[in-house]
């Protein structure tokens, strides 16, 4: 691992469930972490030049230039294993390393072979390839301060659901403001990677009593919207310390049981493809998260869901993994 390589996290001293710890952005540097505006010197010197860096959304809204000091500061820690500012991971909880995101983005059938394995389980014809036919990235948005939830934590399944299913996906975060950017400049607007479970309420997607031609047939927030819909984290890792965003491995386990098993080379659009089409919507700014789609070998093709105390875990290669815990409501 090149000595400037880290992650950026956010965290509570000691355990999280005591209340009274603020959350801080950190450095996670191997097995250590540093408090990063006590790093930067922001946490006693704040302007309009140099505002707070005690979040990791502040981070983002100026990453052109901290991320290169933060390279700067994880070297230095590297070579200098004694500095003060170093402590264990193991000595604080991790969150989810945007807690208040700015608008959440998920990619909707994203994944050839999540495609193909939904046609299967629905006796559906074979999708053809969006491409050919003209299509464009098809995206949902997700409420944020309410859906996310960070590595470790417990999650109360929605009263209202029996069917929650796990999805596994590679989110990628904006660092850049970024509006009408084109395909083979859109990886430039990205600040970097990080792990979600985009949980999704299987039965609830269609609202009972509306016919099913009716352009109000659909109910997305109760199928993608509830409380702790989207666990996240375990950190955020910089977009140019993964060597291959199109070819990273994918995997989510229940229970220790491999279910999902693949890699972002099966991405119908890719992360630049649909990080452009987006800004031909909206504008981008720091902040903003885009879920990029699930790959095979969700719930909903199984006829199996997550029940109470089930654990479930995420890993994709280089970026990291979380693993969250189900309870009943």
């Amino acid at each position: 691992m090149p000595d400037h390589s880290y992650r950026l996290a956010t965290y509570v001293d000691g355990n999280a469930t005591d209340g009274n710890a603020a959350p801080r952005a950190g450095l996670v540097v191997d097995s250590r972490i540093i408090d990063v505006a006590e790093a930067l010197g922001d946490g006693r010197r704040q302007s309009a030049a140099a505002p707070a860096a005690s979040s990791v959304l502040e981070l983002l809204q100026r990453w052109d230039d901290v991320h290169p000091r933060l390279r700067g500061i994880a070297r230095t820690a590297r070579n200098d294993g004694a500095t003060q500012r170093l402590r264990d991971l193991s000595s604080v909880t991790l969150l989810a390393p945007i807690l208040f995101p700015g608008t959440i983005f998920c990619a909707g059938a994203n994944y050839r072979d999540h495609v193909a394995e939904m046609s299967r389980a629905l006796n559906l014809p074979e999708e053809p390839d969006p491409h050919a036919m003209g299509l464009k990235p098809w995206h949902f948005i997700k409420a944020a301060e309410s859906c996310i939830r960070g590595p470790g934590a417990r999650i109360a399944l929605p009263a209202y659901s029996k069917c929650v299913d796990w999805e596994a996906e590679i989110a990628v975060v904006i660092g850049r403001e970024c509006r009408n950017v084109a395909v083979e400049d859109a990886l430039g607007y990205v600040a970097g990677a990080t792990v979600v479970n985009d949980l999704s309420a299987r039965d609830h997607l269609r609202r009972k009593g509306v016919a099913a031609d009716s352009p109000f047939h659909f109910d997305w927030v109760s199928q993608k919207s509830f409380d702790g819909a989207l666990p996240m984290g375990p950190w955020l890792c910089p977009l140019d310390e993964i060597e291959d965003l199109g070819n990273l491995a994918i995997r989510l386990w229940v229970n220790g049981e491999l279910m999902q098993d693949s890699s972002s080379s099966n991405l119908i659009f890719s992360v630049a493809e649909q990080v452009a089409h987006l800004s031909s919507r909206l504008t981008l700014r720091p902040g903003d998260v885009i879920a990029t789609g699930t790959p095979a070998g969700c719930g909903a093709a199984r006829g199996r869901y997550l029940k109470s105390g089930d654990r479930v875990r995420v890993w994709v290669e280089t970026v990291g993994e979380i693993t969250n815990e189900f309870t009943g409501a």
